[in-house]
């Protein structure tokens, strides 16, 4: 078998995958995240959160060679653009204009999850390119419009650029510890009238009689797992929307990624008002309270759900707990998730992103390659814009 040569198996479910060998391919990968975990990916389908119902059709990618697996991924097709968080809705409403079909489609990312990381897990260069090429292949063998690599790594999108697919930027919010000894240390960092605000809506909760605590991994109890989904659900559908992860998914984190989880609970006169999901990755310490010289992990905003209102309690519970909670932990980013220039009065600053894109249809292709150059030039100003306004002190 030549150094090339690969088989390529195509399932439509996850238990036909072994665990052990995908997540092990998975910790090679520089830019690994919980997300494209086994147990993840396999829960986003066993919990009828990302099924065909709701409009999510997996195609698991394997090549192998022998009985080696050389890369992987996990492809959707779909008929919808929900879920996704790169927005296509205008090239959807372009086909149909012209007459054409935009849907189905083939999406390479975790459903739900603006997550950047590696979404073309291989062992080599070589595996990703060919990987590349599997996709793109078998996207044109089933007529599908089109094919989209979300929130890629580096290595992902050097292999889809080189195979022709199109690039997009975007940008995203993260914070960066840089060997804060405490809350009050990141906070003499930044610029007065950020450090004035920051404080006074972190005392508006406080005056509102509101404490947080914090479970991590096998502490979150199942109580604490029926009120997060509580008010997980709440919030979607005050915005007038189901919601995307069904109680059974949270269900399978408890019992199959737990070390993975951190849940703040805000309470108030001894009973539960709101809370926040942070998710975490394995590498990081259990211990407190000691100055950390070279942080490590990453911490990931995720879900929030509140049954009462509380001036400020979102910020306090979404950004300020789990910043302090990542300083006493020596976490050395937190990503505060998709949008939101409000993040960056948090000290959480301006990240660029990146996905790739292939369009079968050529006159398509070139419109959308122009659309995204004169993108990309905006994009660029913008993020120029942003770092201008860094809240940290000049």
């Amino acid at each position: 078998m030549g150094e090339t040569d690969y088989v390529i198996r195509i399932t439509d479910a996850w238990p036909a995958i072994d665990a052990q060998t995908w997540n092990a391919l998975l910790a090679r990968q520089p830019h690994a995240t919980p997300f494209m975990r086994h147990e993840y990916l396999a829960a986003l389908q066993a919990s009828g959160s990302a099924v065909p119902q709701t409009g999510w059709n997996l195609r698991c990618f394997t090549l192998w060679q022998g009985g080696t697996l050389a890369a992987a991924c996990a492809l959707y097709a779909k008929g919808h653009s929900y879920g996704e968080y790169v927005f296509d809705w205008a090239w959807a409403s372009a086909y149909e204009q012209h007459g054409l079909d935009y849907y189905p489609k083939a999406v390479v990312a975790v459903p739900f999850t603006p997550v950047p990381g590696t979404r073309l897990l291989a062992r080599d260069a070589t595996a990703r390119a060919a990987l590349v090429r599997a996709l793109v292949g078998w996207c044109g063998e089933q007529q599908l419009s089109s094919l989209h690599l979300l929130f890629a790594s580096a290595e992902d999108v050097a292999a889809c650029e080189a195979a022709g697919l199109l690039l997009r930027h975007g940008v995203q919010f993260h914070w960066k510890n840089d060997r804060y000894p405490s809350f009050d240390d990141f906070l003499a960092r930044l610029s007065q009238d950020k450090r004035k605000k920051i404080r006074q809506e972190r005392r508006k909760v406080r005056d509102a009689g509101v404490t947080l605590r914090w479970a991590r991994g096998a502490d979150i109890r199942a109580a604490d797992w029926d009120f997060f989904y509580r008010c997980y659900a709440r919030t979607y559908r005050e915005h007038g929307n189901p919601p995307y992860l069904t109680r059974d998914f949270f269900a399978r984190m408890a019992d199959t990624m737990p070390e993975h989880w951190l849940l703040f609970t805000a309470e108030r006169e001894g009973h539960a008002i709101a809370t926040s999901l942070i998710a975490i990755t394995a590498d990081i310490s259990s211990a407190t309270g000691q100055f950390c010289h070279q942080p490590q992990g990453t911490a990931y905003g995720r879900y929030w759900g509140a049954l009462e209102r509380v001036d400020c309690l979102h910020f306090e519970a979404c950004y300020y707990q789990p910043l302090e909670w990542c300083i006493a932990h020596g976490v050395a980013c937190f990503e505060g998730g998709a949008q939101g220039e409000h993040k960056m009065a948090r000290a959480l600053l301006p990240t660029p992103t990146a996905s790739a894109h292939w369009l079968a249809h050529p006159a398509f292709n070139d419109a959308v390659a122009r659309f995204l150059e004169r993108e990309d030039q905006g994009m660029a100003g913008y993020l120029d814009e942003l770092r201008d306004r860094s809240p940290f002190k000049r």
